[in-house]
């Protein structure tokens, strides 16, 4: 058995597949081809690399560890592997993102950076990214994001960063990168906008991608070094789905490895209160690509729901639509309750408190209950979510678990 990955690239359309491509207004596409040259020349550059690598390793943390979760296994009756991405600075995966992006606003010669957030953990990674190459930075951020992540609102604030709500719609994600794109069409002479996930026009979620990959790359050698053997499944969890992109493209298309993305079921996909567009939604564009997403007969774009402030969008990166089309990796779903038991119970058993976004993909787990090794994708800690575990908590059961 081949233990390479497929290197799943889009065509020259910036299309995986049917999906991806460059839907985008006018005014903006000076700036998309301007991106997507530094992109090309950049990914090439030995000095690029060396520098992004060199950051990674003493400023970031990388590589992270791969550990095994003993109590976990015993508990589902599997050897569980948990990609420790809560354990880089700043708390999640997206600085992986966020550093080659900076380096990138550098190329290009922005000194002023923007970016979208929901959970608030990508902003906070630009935040830090800005604050550590001295660039000037804005956050557009939901309204109700900020209520639910007040911690990280502050967190960014200390950084130097001006995090401005979002009023509009329904004042989640979609809304602050509605946002976020309004703000480069305006200042785009000396701004880069720092996409947080693998969604957008090309080129970004084909750099986002590979910019994320280094999370697949270092799991499959650290499983081989560690196990002598691939995983029987990977799960990650699925909102933009960076994260899960991050971990698949080192397993993509090995046999005998299934790639399982887990998404927002909210309060059940019976309902229209859910977040998962791949596995429920259909194909449409959103925000400039042609992916899987909500939206209603009329094709008008539904809100999504979850739990999970950074899972609350009602669309995909335009390659787990391909994914799914291709056969490549398989979508499910699990609800709001099911999230938050898991977040309990993986707290409890491991002593590691999960991002709630994390906590799907361990949900899925404790569910499905999958045999031989399994790597879960931990795409960041729980502490900016803590408040609001406490507070859905009060109002349920008494011991502070979800009745």
């Amino acid at each position: 058995m081949t233990t390479s990955p497929i290197d799943i690239q889009p065509d020259e359309h910036g299309r995986f597949g049917e999906y991806g491509g460059r839907y985008a207004p006018e005014v903006l596409m000076p700036a998309l081809l301007e991106v997507e040259r530094a992109w090309r020349e950049l990914r090439t550059d030995d000095a690029f690399w060396t520098e992004l690598n060199t950051l990674r390793r003493d400023y970031a943390g990388r590589p992270t560890p791969l550990y095994r979760a003993d109590r976990l296994s015993e508990h589902i009756g599997a050897t569980v592997w948990v990609k420790r991405e809560d354990l880089m600075h700043t708390g999640s995966h997206k600085l992986n993102n966020v550093l080659g992006q900076c380096l990138l606003a550098r190329r290009l010669g922005k000194p002023r950076v923007i970016a979208e957030t929901g959970a608030g953990q990508h902003g906070v990674a630009t935040a830090t990214g800005a604050a550590r190459f001295g660039l000037d930075c804005v956050v557009y951020m939901g309204a109700v994001d900020m209520e639910r992540q007040a911690l990280n609102v502050f967190r960014m604030e200390m950084l130097g960063t001006k995090v401005v709500g979002v009023e509009s719609g329904s004042r989640t994600l979609k809304d602050a990168i509605n946002e976020a794109f309004r703000d480069w069409v305006a200042n785009v002479e000396d701004t880069h906008y720092v996409i947080g996930s693998v969604v957008g026009p090309h080129p970004f979620p084909w750099m986002v991608k590979e910019l994320q990959r280094v999370v697949g790359d270092e799991a499959r050698e650290q499983m081989l070094a560690q196990a002598g053997k691939l995983p029987e499944t990977v799960v990650a969890c699925v909102g933009g789905g960076s994260n899960a992109i991050g971990i698949f493209s080192g397993f993509v298309g090995i046999d005998g490895v299934r790639l399982v993305g887990v998404e927002p079921g909210g309060l059940g996909l019976a309902t229209e209160e859910h977040g998962a567009s791949v596995s429920a939604g259909s194909d449409g564009v959103l925000h400039g690509a042609r992916t899987r997403i909500l939206q209603a007969p009329d094709g008008l774009i539904r809100e999504a729901h979850s739990v999970s402030a950074g899972l609350d969008y009602p669309g995909s990166g335009p390659e787990h639509a391909y994914l799914r089309a291709s056969g490549l990796a398989e979508y499910a779903s699990v609800t709001d309750e099911e999230a938050l038991e898991a977040f309990h119970t993986f707290s409890r058993l491991e002593g590691i408190v999960p991002a709630l976004e994390a906590a799907h993909a361990i949900a899925w787990l404790l569910r499905e209950r999958p045999s031989g090794d399994v790597i879960l994708m931990l795409s960041g800690r729980g502490d900016k979510d803590v408040e609001t575990v406490k507070n859905l908590a009060s109002q349920d059961a008494p011991d502070g678990r979800p009745s």
